[in-house]
């Protein structure tokens, strides 16, 4: 089984890869014969194994957005777990008991529940008593199986995580500072719980189970490892685990030890729980904890040393983060000498004050933090101006939390992040103006808003003197400012750096006001929270920003510099509400891109696998026993050739 199983995921790997070739590249990397042979063996994998994986080709997983995540109590509470740091505890737990010992993940807990071999329930932990239904976005998860072989009640929980390589890669394309994860947890609780799950699967969530909940009629033979062993035979990707005793726990523990450094999937500890199930279970629990399982959170490497300063850190929202500067010391084989504290609340429960002794360590071995403050002196004043404008500097509150906060709209730190955003790729993408220009050229007052860009060859003279800079550099840069002057709106609005208004968001927004500022401006907080994927909080952001004048203004003169092209939009609807799938080589159009995008003009859509929603697939060559065209004879789905579909069109 779990030679099939690796196998259906090599074939998901290869087939989605020359999908995304073929109908976003415009280019084949296997032959369609090739394709639907490797389409065919996945198809017979899935039938043997029982199984379908997250993402398979076979499988189609519509994007959905909702209003709010529904809440559910959960069956039995989820208790957390007692915890230490001393192995000889551990080792005491453990006794004379097999064990297994496995990673004590850093995400966020999800229950799953299967009926029939279908999925039909995903739950968070919550506060352990109420969590949230997020079955929609469970359904894009990397790894999940959508099906199963076992057709009883079956129960799960487990981990998900997002790893740091993708942490990492999405923190990247984030373009504002202020926008940026603080750690894979955080991002992933974010993923999880998104309204619109098209967003979730673009960022690459993964399950491990770790316990199994129910599955009736099976014979476990009363052990936690046969428990295991059944979700991985279901398709499950299981936590790595050592089945332990007291005397081999050392072993493993040097294992763990050496592969914490290397995961590439986040943890911050390990887990004994006893193999014995009816064992475990007649322990109890207490009214926090299970007596069946025990924690071991890795001791983190934590250095003594002096607070320095606290530096204020301006960010385009306006926010003025306190940033710890210390000392530097040596924490997981690297010199560190600031940590972040974050926000106003934090650093008075630290009650920090300069020349405090603290003791610092990495979170996960990865981001400084300030474990303790020995001294908690308190001396520490808050700013009453910002340290970049020197306008008031306010203490709000925000939530749960005490923030400070520039309340100058003219600050020049708030300036050069917007510009940053603005000048961005995925925004106006101007390329030869880094933050370090930026603030240069805002210093001088040639920046007041976005427009003056557009001006900048009024200062030639001063930009060619200006260190790093010359003729050339300034050539370019007039170039590249030349270039950007044509643009689309999505990306001019994303640009504007409205709070929470990203690239896909802004994409939604126009394509629902028809691409006319115009309508946006003007647009009710309601009526923006009615578009499909865009919630409240979205709305009220985005109103509010136009509910200001100086910000019609702003639009106004950036508009004048601006050439605006069409976004290619539905031209029709005669094909609405119809999904079509295209295979086989063509003859009346170049590509199949040029195909996807007349039926999308017309309103239809096009996707790559045929399921029960197909209307038509289109194949020029009806007879042929293809992976597509069997499926579309086993669901009745018309198979149809150019000619006929051209003919369907204009009828």
């Amino acid at each position: 089984m779990a030679a099939e199983l690796e196998r259906m995921k090599e074939l998901i790997e290869r087939l989605n890869k020359a999908s995304r070739a073929y109908y976003q590249e415009d280019r084949e990397e296997i032959s369609n014969l090739e394709y639907d042979r490797l389409y065919e063996e996945l198809e017979n994998l899935e039938r043997q194994t029982g199984v379908t994986l997250a993402g398979s080709p076979t499988a189609s997983v519509g994007y959905e957005a909702l209003d709010e995540l529904p809440k559910e109590a959960h069956e039995s509470p989820m208790l957390s777990l007692d915890k230490t740091k001393d192995i000889e505890t551990l080792r005491s737990f453990i006794g004379e008991h097999k064990a297994l010992l496995s990673w004590k993940l850093d995400g966020l807990t999800i229950v799953l529940t299967y009926e029939g071999g279908e999925l039909i329930k995903a739950v968070t932990r919550g506060n352990g008593l109420v969590g949230e239904v997020i079955t929609n976005n469970a359904r894009v998860f990397a790894n999940i199986p959508l099906k199963i072989p076992y057709a009883g009640r079956l129960a799960l929980r487990g981990e998900a995580v997002i790893t740091y390589r993708d942490f990492e890669k999405i923190n990247e394309q984030m373009g504002e500072a202020d926008a940026k994860y603080k750690n894979p947890r955080n991002l992933c609780s974010g993923s999880v719980r998104q309204l619109n799950n098209e967003i979730t699967a673009k960022r690459n969530v993964r399950f491990y189970g770790f316990a199994l909940v129910s599955a009736a009629d099976v014979d476990f033979q009363n052990s936690h490892e046969k428990e295991l062993e059944f979700l991985n035979e279901q398709g499950f990707q299981t936590v790595e685990y050592r089945a332990v005793t007291a005397e081999t726990l050392d072993a493993a523990m040097e294992y763990f030890s050496q592969q914490v450094v290397k995961n590439q999937v986040p943890s911050d500890g390990l887990v004994a729980i006893y193999d014995n199930i009816s064992y475990g279970e007649s322990l109890g629990a207490t009214s926090k904890f299970p007596r069946n399982a025990f924690a071991f959170k890795w001791a983190d490497e934590v250095q003594e040393t002096t607070l320095e300063e606290i530096e204020w850190s301006p960010s385009r929202t306006g926010l003025i983060n306190p940033v710890a500067i210390f000392a530097p010391v040596e924490l997981e084989g690297t010199t560190v000498s600031r940590a972040s504290v974050h926000n106003i609340s934090i650093m008075e429960e630290l009650k920090l004050g300069i020349g405090d002794r603290i003791q610092v360590y990495k979170a996960n071995m990865i981001i400084p933090q300030i474990a303790e403050n020995l001294t908690k002196s308190g001396r520490l004043p808050i700013p009453k101006e910002c340290p970049a404008c020197h306008g008031e500097a306010r203490v709000e509150q925000e939530k749960d939390v005490k923030v400070l906060r520039c309340v100058n709209p003219q600050c020049p730190a708030k300036k050069i992040k917007a510009f940053t955003l603005f000048v961005s790729r995925d925004a106006l993408n101007i390329e030869g103006l880094s933050e370090a220009t930026l603030e240069k050229f805002i210093g001088r007052g040639f920046l007041q808003d976005f427009a003056d860009l557009f001006f900048l060859g009024q200062h030639r003279d001063e930009i060619v003197e200006m260190e790093g800079f010359g003729q050339k550099s300034y050539d370019n840069l007039m170039e590249n400012l030349e270039k950007a002057r044509t643009t689309t709106l999505p990306k001019a609005l994303y640009g504007l750096g409205i709070p929470g208004i990203g690239l896909a968001n802004a994409k939604l927004i126009c394509r629902h006001f028809d691409q006319d500022m115009a309508q946006i401006m003007e647009a009710s907080e309601e009526e923006v929270s009615g578009i499909d994927g865009i919630g409240p909080a979205l709305a009220k952001n985005l109103a509010a920003y136009f509910s200001d004048e100086g910000n019609k203004d702003l639009w106004r003169r950036l508009k004048g510099q601006l050439h605006i092209e069409a976004v290619a939009e539905a031209t029709g609807t005669e094909l609405e509400g119809k999904t079509f799938v295209i295979t086989g080589s063509l003859e009346r159009f170049a590509n199949r891109k040029e195909l996807k995008e007349l039926i999308e003009s017309k309103g239809g859509k096009v996707t790559s696998s045929v399921t029960g929603k197909t209307a038509y697939l289109i194949n020029n060559n009806a007879a042929s026993n293809s992976s597509k065209n069997k499926k579309a004879r086993e669901l009745g789905v018309p198979v149809i050739s150019e000619e006929e579909f051209l003919t369907l069109l204009n009828a």
